[in-house]
């Protein structure tokens, strides 16, 4: 992560990161930090338990993914989601 993450930063990218519709490209581009990176952090903030129904729930889910997700998907932002211009 391009800077030093807070308790805010970390919260939201936990909530992106269990949205099924949020790629990991939107996450990168919005805070710097790969797949791999939402990978390390959801182990390091989660439950061990937790942590395994996530991996589970976004392994080989191509809307996690915008390169093999379908054009049908659109862009989604949850009703909870703050309007970011």
């Amino acid at each position: 992560m391009a800077k030093t993450a807070g308790s805010d930063d970390i919260d939201r990218i936990i909530q992106m990161a269990w949205e099924d519709r949020t790629p990991f490209d939107a996450i990168e581009s919005q805070f710097g930090l790969g797949e791999g990176g939402v990978i390390d952090l959801m182990r390091r903030h989660l439950k061990r338990s937790s942590f395994c129904l996530w991996r589970k729930r976004v392994a080989g889910r191509n809307t996690k993914h915008q390169k093999i997700r379908s054009d049908r998907v659109v862009r989604f932002r949850s009703s909870d989601q703050k309007n970011r211009f």
